[in-house]
């Protein structure tokens, strides 16, 4: 079967039997005929001919640094629902937390003519950059913000100076943090800075020191808040830049006789399903994950459109947690 037999079957022009494959506009009527003889026969249209005929895949390259993330998944799930309303296909890389591989996979996606890049980048070193200018397809990053690329990212630094501050507004005064390298300037820089600010601002200087790395594991959670209180003392409120950070915390603080989160107030990012199963529920910041994904289709497909558009940078808020109750 080829396209014309599709038209003649369904009482259609094969121009129309073009535009239901390629998702153009035709009439409800004639969408039905075409789907019937679809059906029917159970064709398929080539899309190696497609492909060189249009020059293009309808294959979107989307890198993640990880599946296992209370971020990711709902962002690639926001993805999945526009690029499937738009007839695109995602093709996935994951890097394992690999800067180098999103670099290998960036390289290899403009080779195999995917027709844009979501990139949810880690870091960006000189490599990045360097093959970003190169690359002749749309991209947008995601997660992070880079000048001169359409980006959407969160208001880490905000979200964590929130947090903090409300510790403190119900009177946890010996404050630590646990937090992310800070070669990550969302997860990493921002949310640390938004710390250091928050407690200097509230007038404890002497609390911009009580800060440890830890990787985005309970595990690592678990040593840097033993690390934590070994360094400082006492505390009677922690900060974490990630649910999973929290919860390797809460373990600790447990093991070690302190009560939570009556002697010591724990708090997250994140919003994950952890977090409300967790006995009291963590203290937690949400964000959009799923809007997040949603957009970066949009956008690209906007370029994808129009071809040379502007930069735009999406800048998402958050909401704050407290158990299973959500405060704007």
């Amino acid at each position: 079967m080829n396209i014309a037999q599709i038209a003649k079957l369904a009482g259609v022009s094969s121009a129309a039997v073009s535009r239901y494959f390629n998702n153009g506009y035709i009439s409800e009527e004639k969408r039905r005929a075409i789907r019937k003889a679809v059906e029917e026969t159970g064709y398929r249209p080539s899309v190696q001919a497609q492909t060189l005929r249009t020059k293009k895949t309808r294959m979107v390259g989307v890198i993640v640094p990880k599946m296992a993330s209370e971020s990711i998944g709902p962002m690639v799930e926001g993805m999945l629902a526009v690029l499937n309303e738009n007839g695109y296909q995602m093709l996935l890389a994951v890097t394992q937390n690999n800067p180098q591989k999103e670099v290998e996979y960036l390289s290899s996606f403009q080779d195999k003519l995917v027709d844009s890049v979501i990139l949810v980048a880690t870091v960006f070193t000189p490599e990045h950059k360097r093959i970003l200018k190169r690359l002749s397809v749309p991209v947008v990053i995601v997660g992070q913000r880079l000048p001169g690329y359409c980006c959407v990212f969160h208001d880490d630094y905000h979200a964590i100076y929130d947090m903090t501050k409300l510790l403190l507004d119900k009177g946890r005064c010996s404050l630590g943090y646990i937090g992310a390298i800070p070669q990550d300037k969302a997860a990493g820089e921002e949310r640390c800075r938004g710390f250091r600010d928050a407690v200097r601002d509230a007038g404890h200087e002497e609390l911009e020191e009580n800060c440890v790395t830890a990787a985005f594991t309970m595990a690592s959670g678990y040593e840097k808040a033993k690390e934590l209180f070994t360094k400082c003392g006492r505390l009677d409120g922690l900060v974490c830049a990630s649910d999973t950070m929290a919860a390797g915390a809460v373990q600790y603080l447990k093991e070690q006789g302190m009560a939570v989160p009556e002697q010591v107030l724990v708090a997250g990012q994140g919003d994950s399903e952890m977090a409300q199963v967790m006995e009291p529920p963590l203290l937690t910041i949400h964000y959009a994950y799923e809007k997040c994904g949603e957009i970066a289709v949009r956008m690209l497909l906007e370029q994808m459109g129009q071809g040379e558009v502007a930069v735009r940078e999406v800048k998402l808020g958050y909401s704050i947690v407290e158990g299973r109750k959500r405060n704007a």
